[in-house]
């Protein structure tokens, strides 16, 4: 049974993580694992457990309202979810069967490369790019579910993060279809998590049920300052903090695991900086890129607003 106190510290958790995928549609998983372990002292299978069942409800609601809007690729999700299902069903009957001596370095592992990813991606800011004509094959797509879904499931989350960074990144679809389908997939992922871990460690999800509400509530009292938090806050800032910080949490865990446990607040220290001036880069890049599209723009307006020139034909003699 937990205490009012954890439940408080799990609702501020799933109310930070909201934040964080509310502003870069992404990391509710990352994050809420990251504070889940951190500060309600939850074991790391429980603590994706916990995530992934709580998330149940929110990527069925997520995948609806993706395709009332039309941003779903239905072959796609088929491709990438169900081989992300397997992964992720695996990869929770893994982290089941894991000690906590080894699982807790393990997921950090996961937890501070995800972060490393939001780092460097957000230090090339956010530049759309043309989307290609070929689509992806099979086999890409299908390995990366595969990947995505274990990754998320071992991780307490990073569907997304590896998901959609790929697909972001490759550039063969609208950015609107590709979270929408990805969104859309996750319902799958997340289903055969949520089953792995019952399979695996039942008495302990039930066990956990007041935590899952705990989650789910903080997460919907920070829904409405999430979506302000869309409108206000530079993504490539919240992106590469939220990385830096996910970072400086696991990293250190791994480290000591590994017998290098000196020192680790210089490390801590040092990634927060390295954060810093990669958020920095991001932020430049895009307002190189901004100004770049804005005097294209500019250029090509003048082109249509230009006098045609007018042609005088000379008169024929009488």
């Amino acid at each position: 049974m937990k205490t009012t106190q954890t439940l408080l510290l799990i609702a501020l958790a799933g109310c930070a993580a909201q934040l964080v995928d509310g502003g870069l549609g992404m990391g509710f998983g990352v994050t809420s694992t990251t504070m889940l372990i951190m500060l309600a002292g939850l074991t790391p299978a429980a603590a994706s457990a916990v995530v992934h069942t709580a998330e149940l409800g929110t990527t069925l609601v997520s995948g609806v309202a993706h395709w009332r809007f039309g941003n779903v690729d239905w072959k796609t999700v088929a491709a990438i979810g169900i081989p992300g299902s397997v992964g992720a069903f695996a990869g929770a009957l893994l982290l089941t069967r894991l000690s906590m001596e080894l699982a807790r370095p393990v997921m950090s592992l996961i937890l501070a490369v995800i972060g490393f990813n939001l780092m460097l991606r957000f230090s090339r800011g956010l530049t759309r790019r043309k989307a290609a004509a070929k689509p992806h094959s099979r086999g890409f797509l299908g390995a990366l579910g595969l990947a995505g879904g274990f990754v998320d499931a071992t991780g307490g989350g990073g569907w997304g993060p590896v998901t959609t960074s790929a697909l972001l990144s490759a550039g063969r679809s609208e950015p609107r279809r590709i979270v929408g389908t990805v969104n859309t997939a996750e319902f799958l992922v997340t289903s055969a998590a949520t089953a792995g871990f019952a399979v695996g460690m039942w008495n302990d999800l039930l066990i956990n049920l007041a935590a899952v509400g705990a989650l789910l509530a903080g997460g919907v009292v920070a829904a409405p300052i999430a979506a302000w938090v869309v409108s206000r806050a530079n993504p490539i800032v919240l992106g590469g903090f939220v990385g830096a910080v996910i970072v400086a949490l696991n990293l250190p865990v791994v480290l000591a695991a590994a017998g290098l446990d000196d020192a680790l607040w210089i490390v801590r220290v040092l990634i927060l900086a390295i954060g810093a001036v990669l958020c920095w880069r991001g932020v430049m890049e895009a307002r190189a890129y901004s100004k770049a599209a804005s005097e294209r723009e500019g250029r090509a307006s003048d082109l249509l607003d230009a006098p045609a020139a007018v042609v005088v034909e000379p008169q024929r003699a009488l």
